[in-house]
């Protein structure tokens, strides 16, 4: 496949009388204890593809285009930590989102030869392929851009819209908030052309109610300087190095319909002794997965250490709260670290790993938030120990199937985020209630071996 980049754009807020910006010539945002673990990490990145019968190149570059960029325009006046950057001032102890008049999301318009039906399925698809659809996040040890789009055309099939955003600057529900605001703007100003947001999608940026707990900044910067492979420069803020992902990667997304869900919760009715389960679609989905992935990857299971873990979103859960509609980070990581893959291989796998997500689960909320720096960095730490490693990105809460720009919600999305090997994203059924979409990344090997385990155990 060939991609062709016929422009990089750049585009600046709308702002208006009552912006914060008119008053001054830059909007400074500290990262708090929840946003510094991430810091270092490569970014969140997402597509969503549309299928679109007037995907002619004029259709696309007059009509479609325009559309988008002037409703991201209206919803960025909103947004404005996503048009800044990460800087690390060497007068201030940590880094911070700073936002001046000037700055503009860089938003690349695309062209493609690829397949749409293809690259936009639910079957194995090569990472290398699906990543063309991605903006570059220019990272720097200086200098850390927020936020990216790129839009790209189909020729008469559709177009996709892809995104980088720096983990630091937001979590997923942040990140998904935003991406809706632009739909419902541009969906909005393509019906009637009114250009305002509800309430429920207007940001809250105040970092006051955090300030109480900012002693556990310098232990997240512990954290993040440890994990640092270059010692010599402390206020980097380049991200770890990672292997690149070859044309062997592919992603691939699995499907469990509630029927599913249903039975392999009855499933673990009959076979633990354990009441009072929490035996959501998230403990049974992920539980399912996991199994399938230990046992895909084989080895010495007797040997071998492996780990997984989850965040969970804390605004609700502190005291007082923050508001739902906060934006940054407010993840707090549970997770089961340094077992023995044979726990979830064998035949009681399962069961015992719903057990352990049931136990964590329903110990979020009696976590304490002082202890959330022990907690990333028990969770980092195993993940250097472990010979696999789970983690799950999105959820079937964030409701991504609702993103209509005005020509339809997606025909499918895809986490391209999710790392090779023990990784995964979640997110509803685009048409059905109470299934759940599960995307993986595995070697293409692994990956043959890893349908064949889920579907195997979905039939049996």
């Amino acid at each position: 496949m060939t991609l062709h980049v016929v422009e990089v754009a750049r585009v600046t807020p709308a702002y208006d009388s009552d912006s914060i910006l008119n008053s001054t010539n830059s909007l400074t945002i500290p990262l708090t204890f929840f946003d510094l673990p991430w810091l270092l990490f490569h970014p969140t990145k997402r597509v969503f593809f549309y299928r679109l019968a007037e995907s002619t190149r004029e259709h696309f570059h007059f009509f479609i285009v325009p559309k988008l960029k002037l409703s991201l325009s209206l919803a960025l006046r909103n947004y404005l930590p996503l048009c800044g950057r990460i800087t690390w001032d060497p007068n201030e102890s940590k880094p911070n989102i700073v936002v001046t008049q000037n700055d503009a999301v860089s938003v690349t318009i695309a062209e493609t030869d690829a397949d749409f039906s293809y690259l936009s399925g639910y079957g194995q698809r090569p990472v290398s392929e699906l990543y063309t659809l991605l903006p570059e996040l220019p990272v720097s040890d200086d200098s850390a851009t927020a936020f990216s789009p790129q839009i790209t055309l189909f020729p008469n099939q559709g177009f996709s819209i892809g995104f980088a955003s720096h983990h630091a600057v937001g979590d997923g529900k942040s990140s998904t908030t935003f991406i809706k605001a632009w739909a419902y703007l541009c969906k909005q100003h393509l019906e009637n052309g009114a250009v305002s947001l509800p309430e429920n999608p207007t940001p809250s940026l105040d970092r006051s109610l955090l300030k109480d707990l900012t002693w556990l900044d310098e232990k997240m910067i512990e954290i993040v300087r440890s994990m640092k492979e270059n010692k010599t420069n402390e206020r980097s803020l380049s991200p770890i190095l990672i292997g690149e992902l070859g044309d062997e990667i592919v992603l691939a997304t699995v499907v469990l319909s509630s029927d599913d869900v249903e039975r392999l919760r009855e499933r673990v009715k009959n076979e633990s002794n354990r009441p009072l389960l929490h035996l959501s679609t998230f403990v049974i989905a992920y539980a399912y997965t996991w199994t399938c992935l230990v046992k895909a990857r084989g080895g010495d299971v007797e040997q071998r250490s492996v780990s997984f873990l989850f965040v969970g979103d804390f605004r609700e859960r502190l005291d007082p709260p923050l508001p739902v509609t906060y934006f940054g980070n407010c993840m707090f990581p549970a997770g089961c670290y340094i077992r023995k893959a044979a726990e979830f291989a064998d035949e009681r796998g399962f069961v015992t790993t719903v057990e352990i997500l049931s136990d964590l689960v329903t110990g979020l909320s009696s976590r304490k938030i002082e202890t959330v720096a022990k907690e990333f960095a028990d969770g980092f730490d195993a993940a250097c120990e472990s010979t696999q490693y789970g983690a799950v990105a999105g959820s079937t809460r964030l409701r991504v199937y609702e993103t209509d720009f005005g020509w339809g919600k997606p025909l499918k999305t895809d986490v391209l985020s999710v790392g090779e090997g023990g990784g995964m994203s979640m997110a509803e059924r685009r048409d059905e209630s109470g299934g759940i979409e599960i995307g993986v990344c595995l070697k293409k090997a692994e990956m043959d071996i890893f349908l064949s385990i889920f579907n195997h155990g979905l039939q049996s």
